[in-house]
């Protein structure tokens, strides 16, 4: 973007920015910034029209904490100050928040202007405006103090390194901001590895254009294009004229030789979603089968179900096939009592499920498995059940609660389905082949889906494939019954073994 296409206060605060910051590090140290097109573009964005949140995504080394330190000052001293506000940033870790704050520091000392006028506290990390009465303050996500507070403007940096779709210190932030009548919320950072993140969720919906004070700028290589080819990861790089284009093309050589760091440079050069562990499901095709679920009309159909810990999820998935599309409906539960308490701890939405009536509740502080038998027999007693694949932890339990509400055709039905590579292989391997077809359809259930987001699979010397909950980075419950449910029907079929009343048809 040129500076006479910006509008009057964003060409203002690009003059104040160029008139009195110097650059902080570097082979230019010291010399006045000189902002780069795509930061004159960033500085439209977000002060051109209304913007409440502004989400600036690209990969490392383009100058991502040197321009949240510019918007920082901008606010504490700049044309965009306001009396006796309060400003923060907000990181990971300690270290990373004094990141930002020695940034901010250093273009302050350059700086005989704002030299003069700002008061540093380089111990509680903080910097103060005695004029204005403004502050800034850096804060980490270990920091004491997160309730209390009332910023005019924070600046969100590598939000992507949260996992799941919570965070402590974005919540207590975000909800501070009610107080003021514009507050301003920047978040600079690379990618989340996972659609389930919660800076995947802010960007995706941000893209969606629903909240038009939302915004977003990605700068990314499109996943079907070649990260490796310099051309095109160029293309993904803001300010690529400051990159050490000669160290990246190095990197992106041994990521493309060494199979151990593609997914690191895919993430944090190519600004992709990718997870250190490679994910089961592709977040384009799992969207791409996300169509609604039509009604389940009495075809033959096939159940997986994956039982919990007394205080975890305990997932169910009904899959049958209409006009040649597999259709999923999931059933999932979880204790009520604790429901907050573990949403917090699983950073999942449990409570919004819930409320939503994607989340069924059992009474008390852990799975009650009468409580499920029951909504089996009153929500699922006229199914045509050919098999209920299970997961054999807790079964005896889950078999005595279907004894007790009179599901006995459940239990004829019964068909234990390991979790090792041998169960596991030929279910995923069915599973993958409906999704990449195209043939599934599952509603995008926020349970199933947030699974999904987040399954990984890891293989054995032989090529064989299991599901792995300790690597996942949340819950897969949900993604297991279903490949469990397809992976027993795709068996089914194949033998040509169809249930009717007391009869298998092969």
């Amino acid at each position: 973007m040129r500076r006479g296409d910006l509008s009057a206060r964003a060409r203002r605060n690009a003059d104040w920015i160029e008139q009195h910051l110097r650059v902080p590090e570097g082979r230019l140290v010291g010399r006045p910034v000189k902002l780069s097109p795509e930061q004159l573009r960033w500085l439209e964005e977000i002060y051109g029209s209304p913007t409440r949140r502004m989400i600036l995504s690209f990969p490392r080394k383009n100058a991502k904490t040197t321009t949240a330190a510019f918007l920082v000052l901008l606010h504490l001293c700049g044309p965009e100050a306001l009396p006796n506000s309060q400003l923060y940033s907000a990181a990971r870790s300690r270290d990373q928040a004094s990141v930002l704050f020695d940034l901010a520091l250093k273009m302050i000392r350059l700086s005989p202007d704002l030299d003069h006028y700002l008061t540093v506290r380089d111990t509680v990390k903080e910097i103060v405006c005695t004029e204005l009465g403004s502050e800034y303050k850096a804060l980490s996500a270990d920091a004491k103090t997160k309730y209390g507070l009332s910023p005019a403007l924070v600046v969100h940096d590598e939000l992507g390194q949260v996992v799941g779709p919570r965070d402590e210190l974005y919540d207590a932030l975000e909800t501070a901001c009610a107080a003021q009548e514009s507050p301003l919320t920047v978040i600079i950072s690379t990618q989340a590895p996972s659609d389930g993140d919660l800076l995947s969720m802010l960007i995706d919906d941000a893209m969606t254009g629903a909240d038009p004070e939302s915004k977003c700028i990605l700068y990314a290589v499109p996943e079907d294009a070649d990260p490796f080819d310099m051309d095109v990861l160029s293309c993904a790089q803001p300010n690529w004229h400051l990159m050490n284009q000669a160290e990246v093309r190095r990197m992106a050589d041994e990521a493309k030789r060494m199979k151990s760091k593609e997914a690191a440079f895919r993430n944090l050069i190519a600004n992709q979603r990718v997870a250190a562990d490679a994910l089961l499901v592709s977040r384009s095709a799992w969207v791409a089968c996300g169509g609604a679920v039509p009604d389940y009309a009495g075809e033959p159909c096939w159940v997986g179900l994956d039982l919990s810990a007394r205080s975890d999820l305990t997932a169910m998935v009904q899959v049958w096939q209409a006009d040649d599309v597999w259709c999923a409906r999931p059933f999932v539960w979880a204790p009520e009592q604790g429901l907050y308490e573990r949403a917090r701890r699983d950073r999942a939405a449990y409570d919004v499920w819930a409320r939503d009536g994607a989340l069924f509740l059992t009474r008390g502080a852990s799975i009650d498995y009468d409580d499920i038998a029951r909504f089996c027999a009153d929500e699922c007693g006229d199914w045509d059940v050919q098999r209920v694949a299970f997961d054999r932890w807790r079964i005896d339990v889950f078999r005595a609660s279907l004894e007790r509400v009179g599901l006995d055709h459940w239990i004829e039905r019964l068909h234990p389905h390991g979790q090792g590579y041998r169960d596991m292989t030929p279910a995923i391997d069915a599973f993958e082949a409906v999704l990449l077809n195209g043939s599934l359809r599952h509603g995008m259930h926020p349970a199933l889906t947030a699974a999904a987001a987040s399954a990984i699979a890891e293989s054995d010397h032989t090529g064989g494939r299991r599901l792995t909950k300790s690597r996942a980075t949340g819950r897969i419950d949900a993604l297991v019954a279903l490949v469990m449910a397809i992976g027993v029907a795709a068996g089914a079929q194949e033998a040509g073994q169809i249930h009717d009343g007391e009869v298998f048809f092969v």
